[in-house]
């Protein structure tokens, strides 16, 4: 499903006009993306929590080049559902 499916999904549902509806949900991504950048943690009660996880410095190697090279520790977005919304996904 892709960002235009669920706009035309929300606008059909609810009535309001698609251009209305694309505002709301680019805004809601803007939001979020915003907590993230701040390290801030957004959660949604029932739907689940959008984190930010740390990575650990890691070796990794090249295997084109047979050389090790050294991965630094960073932090990624990650999204962790809520239970009852993994339970109704596993089923």
């Amino acid at each position: 499903m892709t960002k235009a499916d669920i706009v035309n999904d929300i606008a059909k549902k609810t009535g309001v006009d698609k251009a209305a509806v694309q505002l709301v949900v680019e805004s809601f991504m803007d939001s979020v993306k915003d907590a993230l950048i701040k390290h801030q943690h957004v959660y949604l009660r029932g739907f689940g929590s959008f984190i930010i996880k740390k990575r650990a410095e890691k070796v990794a190697r090249n295997i084109s080049k047979n050389t090790t090279i050294t991965i630094p520790a960073h932090h990624i977005p990650a999204f962790k559902p809520a239970k009852s919304f993994h339970a109704k996904v596993k089923k």
